[in-house]
């Protein structure tokens, strides 16, 4: 048994160098998301004005604002130059990382028109690539 597996694995050595080498593997493009949320201070900003121009898939734009004077780790969210709110303070994960000059950006992953304004918006934050 020994001897058939053996001459399989030269067989197939001999086939890849004949054919011109291994095939490459196809490269994948993934994404790393950090975080999950909720929009914060949605009702205070300028969603309400952009609503209707918004879509799922949109990307979001992430602006650090270290002397905010409600939250020294805020992050901002805005939408093509308008500012949507914030990450949620006690869901910031990504502050510190922004801080240490690692790149990222955020996807609107749901819309949905509620009574309550902290639910409208949920997104995910990113690693780029």
């Amino acid at each position: 048994m020994a001897d058939f597996l053996r001459a399989g694995v030269w067989l197939l050595l001999g086939l890849a160098w004949w054919t011109g080498g291994w095939a490459q593997a196809p490269r994948v493009n993934a994404e790393i998301v950090l975080q999950n949320s909720l929009l914060a201070g949605f009702r205070h900003h300028d969603g309400k004005a952009v609503w209707d121009r918004m879509a799922t898939g949109d990307v979001l734009d992430l602006v650090r604002e270290p002397n905010n004077p409600h939250d020294g780790n805020a992050v901002r969210v805005e939408w093509r130059g308008h500012k949507l709110g914030y990450v949620p303070r006690r869901e910031n994960q990504i502050a510190k990382q922004m801080d240490a000059g690692l790149s990222l950006t955020a996807r609107i992953t749901k819309l949905e028109k509620r009574r309550g304004p902290w639910r409208r918006i949920e997104f995910d934050v990113m690693v780029d690539p």
